[in-house]
């Protein structure tokens, strides 16, 4: 078992609770703020996944372990929710640290799990910053980002139990990811064009014709030129074309055999969607939050 270190305080009145988390915990940086918030005031003990959310068991001086509850529902991660928090009195131990425990192991879950996450501002900046190491790859995540329910085999939610388990993280990755005070402390998916998957282009008889950006480049180019494209994401895959063509609008909806229900569209900003489109503030909220849902628009009116 992998444990990572804070040290304890030194204050009297000692006193130990394990807290029984349930909720939306797990893939949303829940333990690694839990375990930062335990280094401020600290406190000792762990925290782990577990098939109904997490449990926390703390040890420190009483008031103490009562900031740390208070904060635990007041700073937690904007993603995550806690729908029960039962406190166990406990016999103290006296440990000299508080650590990320390995996840509790079974087969029957009753813990909530995310959706995927829209790509963040932080992973975005790194993404078109041709001096950071993730420049222009596309499957950048951190704690607060990424793929989530996708990716999931079975719960706890841990790396192993993810389609990513089959990717070793590089040195520079296992860095970040054991680094407390980085955002991609503890996150599952992390990856980087070292150590994670590429993106591949095939042609119609499934040959591979160009990786990473070539691949992109080639597969935009099929876009311009009025072709269809095939991009396996993360959840399946989904049929692009320029839906400025009507040609080849009608060409997809024939294949599909959906003659009338709408398509969604992908624009690049919010400004490009208002060229075409009446926006209240409701739906740019949505438009913006980290689920990115598909969202209904009224057309704006043409003269």
């Amino acid at each position: 078992m992998r444990t990572e270190r804070v040290s304890r305080s030194g204050e009297t009145g000692v006193k130990r609770e394990r807290l029984s988390v349930e909720g939306t915990v797990q893939g949303v940086g829940f333990r690694p703020f839990v375990y930062r918030l335990a280094g401020e005031l600290g406190l000792t003990g762990y925290v782990r996944n577990t098939l109904a959310g997490a449990t926390i068991e703390i040890e420190g001086a009483a008031d103490r372990i009562e900031v740390f509850k208070k904060a635990l529902l007041e700073r937690k991660p904007p993603q995550a929710r806690v729908l029960r928090l039962d406190t166990t009195a406990l016999t103290a131990q006296g440990g000299q640290a508080f650590v990320i425990q390995s996840s509790e192991a079974g087969k029957e879950t009753t813990a909530l799990m995310l959706p995927d996450l829209a790509v963040c501002k932080d992973c975005l900046r790194e993404m078109n910053d041709p001096a950071d190491r993730r420049y222009r790859y596309p499957f950048i995540n951190c704690t607060t980002c990424g793929p989530r329910f996708s990716i999931i085999t079975a719960l706890p939610y841990d790396r192993l139990n993810t389609t990513m388990a089959g990717f070793g993280m590089c040195k520079a990755c296992r860095v970040e990811y054991e680094d407390p005070e980085n955002r991609r402390h503890h996150a599952q998916p992390i990856a980087c064009p070292a150590c994670g998957p590429r993106l591949e282009l095939r042609n119609a008889q499934g040959d591979t014709t160009a990786w990473d950006d070539e691949a992109l480049l080639a597969a935009a180019q099929t876009v311009r030129k009025g072709g269809i494209v095939a991009l396996k994401g993360i959840g399946g895959f989904h049929l692009v074309c320029d839906a400025r063509s009507h040609q080849v609008v009608a060409e997809l909806r024939r294949r599909k055999h959906r003659p009338l229900k709408p398509f969604a569209v992908m624009y690049p900003s919010l400004p490009s969607i208002r060229t075409d489109c009446v926006i209240l503030p409701e739906e740019e909220a949505l438009l913006t939050s980290a689920a990115a849902p598909i969202v209904l628009l009224r057309k704006t009116a043409k003269p």
